[in-house]
C-alpha cells in the first residue's frame, strides 16, 4: 500500500515530488524516452523541482534532449542536467549510450525506463527483432543490464529499496500475452494461451498485409515490460534495489503521432480522461520515491495507486521464460543469479 491513498488520476507529479523532497536531493536519476510535450518531460520537470544531484536525460533525438534540459534550465538554473542520447532500436547504441552514462556518474539511485513508441507497420531492429518487442522491452532490459554495477553502488549508500527501477508499461498489456512461438509477430501459429485476448476491436485487431498486428506487439511488449518487473523485484529486494512497473494512464501527448483516424478513435475511447504531462508523470513518481515502497509492496500502478494486472503478466515461470529469451536475444546473461 502506499503512503497517500488519496492521491489518484489528476495528481501532479510536481506534487508528488515535493512531498518527497527528500528522497530526491542529492541523489542521480536517470530517465528515457525524454521529449517535449511527453511524460518524459513532465517526470524531468518533477525530478528537477526537488534539488537532484545529476539529472541526466536519455532519448534518441538530441534536439528534443535540448529542448528539454532548456526548459528545465528555466525554471530551475541549479540542477546538473546531463543528456545522453541512445537508440533503443539498436544494442551498440545502447551499449554506447551505457558506458557515456557511466562516464557521467558513479551511482545510479533511480533509473525510469520511461521510453516507449509504437508502429503501425513492420519495422525491425538493428538485430532484426520486431521493433515494439525490441525497443520497448529488449533495449531497457540490456540498458538495465548494463547499468546495474551503478545501482548496486547507489543501493549501498541508501536504504533497502530506495533505490528504484521504474518500468512504464500500459493497460495495453492486457491485449497480449508473450508470443513465444511468434515473438516477431509474423503471424505464426501460436498454442492457445498465446493467442491475443478476444474479441478486439477491428483497429486493435488490424492485421497488415504481411501479417503484422500492430496492436498487439505493442501489448506483447508492455506485458514483457511488467514480467521484466517482477523478475527483477524476486531477485533484486536482497540487494536493496526495488522495482516497480507504471501505467502513467492516458496522457496528451505525441507517442501515437503514427496512427491513422481509425486507430486514434479507438485509442481517444480507451480513457475517460486524458492527463496532462506533469499528471501523467505522477505515478512514476510515486513508484520511484516513496518510503512506504521501499519492501516489496505490489508490482504493478496505475493513477498513484496499485492496480491488478492480467495474471499472465504476474507469472514468475512466464517471467523466467522471459528472460531466458531477452538473454538470447542480447547475447548473454543478465547476472543476476
Amino acid at each position: 500500500m502506499t503512503s497517500n491513498s488519496e492521491w489518484g488520476e489528476r495528481t501532479s507529479g510536481l506534487e508528488v515530488a515535493k512531498t518527497y523532497a527528500q528522497q530526491i536531493e542529492g541523489r542521480n536519476v536517470l530517465i528515457t524516452g525524454v521529449a517535449p510535450e511527453g511524460v518524459g518531460e513532465g517526470t524531468a520537470l518533477a525530478f528537477a523541482s526537488q534539488k537532484p544531484a545529476i539529472l541526466v536525460l536519455v532519448s534518441r533525438t538530441k534536439s528534443k534532449l535540448d529542448a528539454v534540459a532548456a526548459t528545465i534550465h528555466a525554471s530551475y538554473p541549479d540542477v546538473d542536467v546531463r543528456i545522453v542520447t541512445m537508440d533503443l532500436a539498436s544494442q551498440d547504441a545502447i551499449r554506447k549510450a551505457a558506458d557515456e552514462v557511466k562516464g557521467l556518474i558513479s551511482k545510479l539511485d533511480i533509473l525510469v525506463n520511461n521510453a516507449g513508441a509504437t508502429y503501425n507497420t513492420r519495422r525491425w531492429t538493428a538485430e532484426k527483432i520486431e521493433i515494439q518487442f525490441g525497443a520497448n522491452h529488449i533495449g531497457p532490459f540490456l540498458f538495465t543490464k548494463l547499468l546495474l554495477p551503478l545501482l548496486e553502488e547507489a543501493a549501498k549508500h541508501s536504504p533497502p529499496g530506495a533505490t528504484r527501477i521504474v518500468n512504464l508499461s500500459s493497460h495495453g498489456h492486457r491485449l497480449s500475452t508473450i508470443r513465444f512461438h511468434d515473438y516477431n509477430i509474423e503471424n505464426k501459429e501460436v498454442p492457445p494461451e498465446e493467442k491475443p485476448f478476444s474479441p478486439l476491436s477491428p483497429a486493435f485487431g488490424r492485421v497488415t498485409e504481411d501479417g503484422y498486428m500492430p496492436t498487439i506487439a505493442y501489448a506483447q511488449s508492455k506485458t514483457a515490460n511488467v514480467l521484466f518487473t517482477l523478475y527483477l523485484q524476486e531477485r533484486l529486494q536482497k540487494k536493496g534495489i526495488m522495482s516497480y512497473a507504471v501505467h502513467p494512464g492516458g496522457v496528451s501527448s505525441h507517442l501515437g503521432r503514427d496512427h491513422d483516424e481509425e486507430m486514434a478513435d479507438a485509442i481517444a475511447k480507451t480513457s475517460g480522461y486524458w492527463k496532462t504531462c506533469d499528471e501523467g508523470a505522477s505515478t512514476t513518481m510515486v513508484a520511484a520515491l516513496d518510503p512506504a515502497l521501499n519492501d516489496r509492496a505490489g508490482l504493478y500502478m496505475s493513477d498513484c495507486q496499485f492496480f491488478p494486472c492480467a495474471d499472465y503478466a504476474k507469472d514468475p515461470e512466464i517471467a523466467k521464460r522471459l528472460w531466458k529469451l531477452s538473454e538470447e536475444l542480447i547475447g548473454e546473461k543478465f547476472g543476476l543469479e
